[in-house]
């Protein structure tokens, strides 16, 4: 195979494989309702691993623009702009990241977080964990 070929195949594979990793912005789908609730940046935190932040809410709940029920540093911060995920490294050897915790600024609980990306990266599974319990959510990509 000439070498042009090859850096040709391999340039195109390259964006497939970056959409393997969460890095990005998705737009969160309730658990329950399957509505789109929010826009959600992840980012490479700089330590290996990956923190998200709301960009923006896409409904109004009627509840308050802040936090009021979260218990750490978050309490009483408003929800957009609010870093929810945080320090979730990838997992070796798999197309998961993991360790973190994310908040749900809705009703203020921690979770323990997985996230893994599905759909060859167009969707993102986002499980969060307290004890044996979870709740899984399926975010979609913006592009």
């Amino acid at each position: 195979m000439k070498k042009t070929t090859v850096a040709f195949l391999l340039a195109s594979a390259l964006p497939a494989m970056a959409q393997m990793s969460p890095v990005g912005l998705w737009r969160s789908i309730d658990d329950n309702s399957g509505e789109a609730r929010a826009e959600i940046s992840l980012k490479d935190n700089g330590k290996g691993g990956v923190n998200g932040v709301v960009e923006r809410s896409l409904i109004n709940t009627g509840t308050p623009p802040n936090c009021d029920l979260c218990t750490d540093d978050r309490k009483g911060k408003p929800k957009v702009g609010m870093e929810i995920i945080r320090d979730a490294a990838k997992v070796s050897g798999q197309d998961a990241w993991e360790g973190g915790t994310i908040v749900d600024p809705e009703n203020g609980k921690t979770y323990k977080l997985r996230l893994a990306p599905i759909e060859g990266g167009k969707k993102l599974q986002v499980r969060g964990y307290i004890g044996p319990f979870f709740r899984t959510q399926i975010w979609q990509r913006v592009q």
